[in-house]
């Protein structure tokens, strides 16, 4: 990581708080680091902790971006119902508006996620 372009401590949730971590099982996160920490090397924006569906998985296979298939290569085991990911915020916003958007876990959700989201539409996905 870049330390003169990324501060993790001045990385904040959507509510505010502290970015809390995502998952350390699947190891998620842009710089692989268990949390939702974006940067200017993040072109895609992983910043929102999803929680996985199969609807989403199936969904997410569909427009191209297959997270359930195991890649050895990239040490990537795929991902399963129940495992928590940091998605891409726009195809998070796809999926939402095909229907098919995961729950969200808010305090491991970045603050950064907003320059794509709405508020309104996360805590209306929001786990818990």
């Amino acid at each position: 990581m870049d330390g003169e372009n990324f501060n993790e401590n001045r990385q904040v949730n959507v509510l505010g708080g502290r970015l809390v971590t995502c998952s350390t099982q699947p190891l998620t996160g842009f710089f692989r680091d268990g949390c939702c920490h974006t940067g200017p090397q993040d072109a895609g924006s992983h910043t929102v902790c999803a929680i996985m569906t199969d609807e989403f998985l199936a969904y997410s296979q569909m427009a191209g971006n297959d997270l359930s298939t195991p890649r050895p290569e990239f040490d990537f085991s795929g991902l399963k119902s129940g495992d928590r990911w940091c998605l891409c915020a726009a195809r998070w916003e796809q999926a939402r508006q095909a229907g098919a958007a995961p729950k969200v876990v808010l305090a491991a959700t970045n603050k950064a996620a907003l320059a794509i989201l709405n508020l309104d539409d996360l805590k209306a996905h929001a786990a818990n």
